[in-house]
């Protein structure tokens, strides 16, 4: 949804609060015996008689656009962050989550906050066959300057009518003198892959990695598994739904009839009543209804991401493996509004075979201060799998087997957003030749070290947690008096050894560091599927799969009633 401004519904409350002082004392008693429809209509009597006396007596002319859609958007906020409102202007962003696509170039644009780059072109767009590279700093799209614009101003010049032209100019780093590029580039309808990459892992293992849920989705899983499907030396299948915020409830059902026998139940959606009950089942005979099957999920799976694997967990199907994931149990439709305007409304919750809603937060129940408080776990309830296993509602999907994938330093956040990595990238390549093997390129001593030397430590700034510890010491015994030459002589001792400079903690954290910095330079060599191919090296979820599919017995042990916790 775009960010606009907006004039809160909340202070528009207010202003009908104090306006209050003008309604009769008997008007003020009516009000608290009034049944939810009529208190309805009467705030939406009184809202319209409000927007007509500021039309009429306000001092300056009020913004109708800006105004009603602030309003709106303001009471769309007292109910969840699903249910939006879209102007005709802002369906485009709509259909590009239902449908993948949109019209425009087709490229990956980041901002380091005061310039806009290319990160990564679609293949086969617009922007792929044209020559556009990573690292591109876009300066002017037609006659607009956007050397200092920010991503989403200059995401709305490059997009538009399929079929129109478009102007770009960029500065390119690390070609000498002649780096300023002019294109001339027609947009078309771009979409960008739900399926990154699909292949084989480990010589027996099919993998396919699903980013989105939108309508190509289903055909593209399916055709990555018929492909692996055909390579006779696949035993086993990945499903991996990492990061996967979700998308269409159909396109879930399709992809789910893969793996289970056809007309098998999956989902159920329940609205206000009965007549908004609908059940879903699989509608294909299954591509691979028996090949043992992993599913990977984390903190960022969502939605339909959790209605497949849930679905295939609750019917003792795959073994999910992963951290637990988001909690949204919550299914959204489209409602014609006038003007060509829409509403995606919340209309239902949705239920897993066993009878769970994994719905984490409960909008109609808020806080004081209108926060949403999680679903404590001590408030959750026990279901049963198709085979009895234990399986709780409430708080997303829990793993069969968990990871724990760690944490990111502030040295390395810092190094990623201040798009370090990025740019070592594009240097990398532009003066490399491609590596011979994505999965098992390194980088060598000297190339780490120019990435190293390569960053100025007088303008990179990051919290070190020893330092951190290191002055809540020092100010904790100068506040209970314990500060005397001895101790702070220690503490002066302590905080040297423990300071490093920058090149050093980059040094201690080298393995961490080149996890990314390999992700982002095989995304230059191979556009579309290098970084998601890369990301599967060392990566601890695929080799957790690989163990529980070659561990004699392990597979089934998970997915029996005596492996119940």
């Amino acid at each position: 949804m775009k960010y606009i401004n907006r004039i809160s519904f909340y202070s528009i409350a207010t202003v009908i609060a104090c306006g209050a002082a003008l309604v009769s004392a008997q008007d003020v008693k009516d009000t608290q015996v009034l049944s939810h429809d009529e208190a309805y209509r009467r705030n939406l009597t009184i809202f319209n008689a409000l927007t007509r006396e500021l039309e009429e007596n306000y001092v300056d002319s009020i913004r109708p656009e800006e105004a009603f859609k602030g309003a709106i958007e303001g009471m769309l906020a007292t109910v969840d962050p699903y249910t939006e409102y879209y102007s005709y202007d802002d369906r485009e962003s709509l259909e590009r989550l239902t449908t993948g696509s949109y019209g425009g170039i087709g490229a990956f644009i980041t901002s380091n906050g005061v310039a806009t780059f290319i990160s990564e072109p679609i293949t086969g767009s617009p922007a792929f066959k044209a020559g556009l590279k990573p690292g591109d700093h876009i300066l002017k799209v037609d006659s607009t300057d956007v050397s200092g614009f920010k991503s989403d101003a200059v995401s709305k010049l490059l997009r538009g009518q399929q079929g129109t032209t478009v102007n770009v100019r960029v500065s390119r780093p690390y070609v000498g003198a002649d780096s300023i590029l002019d294109f001339t580039l027609m947009r078309e309808k771009v979409a960008e892959p739900p399926v990154p990459w699909s292949g084989v892992l480990n010589g027996n293992i099919g993998y396919v990695k699903l980013n989105q849920f939108v309508e190509s989705s289903g055909p593209d899983v399916r055709a990555a598994i018929d492909s692996l499907k055909g390579n006779p030396e696949v035993k086993y299948m990945i499903l991996d739904l990492r990061g996967n915020g979700g998308g269409l409830v159909e396109s879930a059902i399709d992809i789910l009839s893969n793996f289970l026998p056809k007309g098998t139940e999956v989902l159920r959606t329940k609205g206000k009543n009965s007549r908004n009950e609908k059940i879903y089942k699989t509608q294909r005979t299954p591509t691979v209804g028996e090949t043992p099957l992993a599913v990977l999920i984390d903190g960022g799976s969502a939605s339909a991401s959790e209605i497949t694997a849930g679905a295939l967990q609750d019917l003792d199907r795959a073994v999910l493996i992963g951290s637990r994931s988001f909690g949204k149990g919550l299914v959204q439709g489209t409602r014609p509004l006038p003007y060509n305007a829409l509403l995606k409304v919340t209309q239902g919750k949705y239920y897993l075979p066993s009878g769970r809603l994994l719905q984490a937060l409960d909008y109609s129940h808020r806080n004081p201060d209108g926060s949403v408080a999680r679903t404590p776990d001590s408030l959750t309830n026990v279901y049963r799998t198709r085979i009895g296993r234990e399986v709780r509602d409430g708080g997303g999907l829990t793993p069969d087997s968990t990871i724990d994938w760690g944490n990111n330093s502030a040295l390395i956040y810092g190094l990623i957003v201040g798009n370090h990595i990025f740019n070592y990238a594009n240097k990398y390549a532009a003066t490399h030749p491609a590596p011979a093997d994505i999965a098992t390129f390194t980088l060598s001593d000297e190339d780490f070290e120019e990435f190293a030397s390569g960053i100025d430590a007088k303008n990179f700034k990051y919290d070190k947690l020893c330092n951190q510890i290191i002055d809540n010491l020092r100010q904790a015994a100068e506040a209970e008096g314990y500060m005397s030459p001895e101790v702070k002589a220690s503490i002066d001792a302590l905080e040297k050894q423990l300071d490093h400079d920058l090149k050093s903690d980059i040094y201690t954290k080298r393995p961490q560091i080149e996890e990314y910095l390999t992700e982002e330079i095989a995304a230059r060599y191979w556009p579309g599927y290098g970084r998601a191919r890369r990301e599967l090296v060392n990566d601890k979820a695929v080799e957790m799969a690989t163990k529980i599919f070659t561990t004699p017995g392990l597979y089934k042990k998970i997915l029996s009633a005596q492996n119940d916790k």
